[in-house]
């Protein structure tokens, strides 16, 4: 028998893959252990899709601003007239319809039209309207591209955050964040493709819980899970030596540790290896990283002044704002804020004021930021959230204790910056912000909008898992909202 023959037909597929692995190993072992070759390639690509993206991106990074806990469209965004002119008086039953609510207001013997709790005005060149409740922001209306027609399935908190954030109701699916680590890579080799901050505001304290599956790979490669930063002195746990151990024996202990590791690659072939590898030593090189990232003392004066008084407590909104800009400069692909307290069940008049105060100054901040530094226009910024809230009170009218239930068969959300048509809005609803009038949005036309500014076909962008060829738009149609783009 031909020599060469005899030895395929002994190869067996765990040799193949170790002896696969080792190349793969040997390679990922080597660039952790030079990393100047790194930085002699500053500002070019690493990891990612080869073939990707598919086409010139209008924008290279993405920062989404997710209001967890359902914001109120009616109240903030989207000004319907008619809710003034039926205050106190149900709501029609055609507008109501056979909508399924949750168990908090299902039981309700009436449905009170409630009108916005505040008053509003028509802001920028176009005339967009926007609650007195956000001053700020009201200045800053020529860069939003308003949705008012998105919509989703999910009417309960836990299912609709999965739903926006992975694109499927369950839990275990990757995140956006993560997709976009897998696809386009990272362009800073010394922070995280995919960071993510968490915040509690002044509304419903404390909010709706925020998990770190949000920002999790699910089945794609552990490398590309976001990392969250945590508020203080310690963004990032476990990345400062051990008391008696310096840089020097550090960098020794990780150099052994690479190379075992690298050893078990090449016998079990197992891709989490490697990335074991990676994450040791992303978080040696993190140690340079973060302290510099979270020192605020170079910034301005005037800077610090622009997004409010609450920019120098950690953990806050506002300085979560400060640092996600700090990110964004720095090249890190995909930013992602939760700021949780928008579920407004209860007490709505107290509530909600307090809630859009925290947001209101450093999100109009950040937008003039990242416009003033010649940013905003390769930065898409996505200010998000679950669902919206009812037209109707949960509650008695009037009540200084009631409040909006969930709402995910219409809201608004918006976008800005790169990509996107500034000073515009597109979809409506209907006099009583009740039902999608024109132009419905699903939230995986949402997904597949946001792949499109980074230059990516959702419908190409795939991961093969359990045999099917998964995306983050999932297996139903999904359209990009082509007249949100410039």
């Amino acid at each position: 028998m031909d020599p060469i023959q005899e030895r395929l037909n002994h190869l067996t597929r765990r040799t193949f893959l170790g002896q696969t692995a080792r190349g793969v190993g040997g390679l990922a072992l080597g660039t952790m252990l030079f990393p100047e070759l790194l930085a002699a390639n500053k500002g070019a690509r690493e990891g990612g899709l080869a073939g990707l993206p598919h086409f010139a991106p209008k924008a290279k990074r993405i920062l989404c601003l997710f209001q967890s806990g359902g914001l109120s469209h009616v109240d903030l965004f989207d000004h319907k007239p008619m809710l003034q002119q039926m205050a106190g008086k149900d709501l029609p039953a055609s507008i109501k319809g056979t909508q399924r609510l949750t168990g908090m207001t299902s039981g309700q013997a009436s449905y009170p039209c409630t009108p916005a709790l505040k008053g509003g005005k028509l802001c920028g060149k176009n005339g967009l309207w926007i609650s007195d409740l956000l001053p700020h922001l009201q200045t800053v209306a020529d860069e939003l591209c308003f949705i008012k027609s998105l919509h989703t399935e999910a009417i309960n908190h836990d299912p609709a955050i999965t739903f926006m954030n992975t694109g499927n109701q369950l839990p275990g699916y990757a995140s956006m964040g993560s997709w976009a680590s897998y696809g386009l890579g990272t362009e800073n080799a010394n922070l995280p493709a995919f960071i993510a901050m968490v915040s509690q505001g002044t509304g419903k304290n404390p909010g709706q819980p925020v998990f770190s599956r949000l920002w999790g790979s699910g089945f794609l490669p552990s490398n590309h899970q976001g990392v969250g930063l945590r508020p203080g002195a310690n963004p990032v746990l476990f990345l400062q030596n051990p008391p008696s151990v310096d840089g020097a024996q550090r960098r020794e202990l990780l150099d052994d540790l690479s190379a075992l590791n690298a050893e078990r690659a090449k016998e079990i072939a197992d891709p989490e290896t490697i990335t074991r590898i990676k994450a040791y030593e992303m978080a040696y090189r993190m140690q340079t990283s973060v302290p510099e990232l979270s020192d605020i003392s170079s910034e301005s004066k005037a800077t610090l002044a622009s997004y409010g008084p609450e920019v120098t407590r950690p953990g806050s909104y506002a300085a979560n704002c400060l640092l996600a800009r700090r990110l964004l400069e720095r090249d890190v692909r995909f930013v992602q804020l939760f700021h949780r307290g928008w579920d407004q069940h209860i007490a709505l008049s107290r509530q909600l004021p307090n809630q859009c105060n925290d947001i209101d100054q450093p999100t109009a901040a950040l937008l003039k930021d990242l416009k003033a530094r010649g940013m905003l226009e390769d930065t898409l910024v996505v200010f998000a959230t679950e669902f919206g809230r009812t037209a109707f009170s949960q509650g008695g009218f009037g009540n200084p204790g009631s409040g909006r239930d969930h709402h995910g068969r219409s809201f608004t959300i918006w976008l800005a910056g790169g990509g996107v048509k500034p000073g515009f809005e597109f979809g409506a609803t209907d006099d009583f912000g009740y039902n999608i009038a024109k132009d419905p949005v699903h939230l995986r036309d949402l997904h597949a909008t946001i792949l499109h500014c980074l230059g990516i076909d959702h419908e190409r962008f795939t991961f093969k898992f359990r045999g099917l060829n998964v995306k983050l738009t999932g297996v139903e149609e999904a359209h990009v909202v082509k007249g949100v783009l410039a």
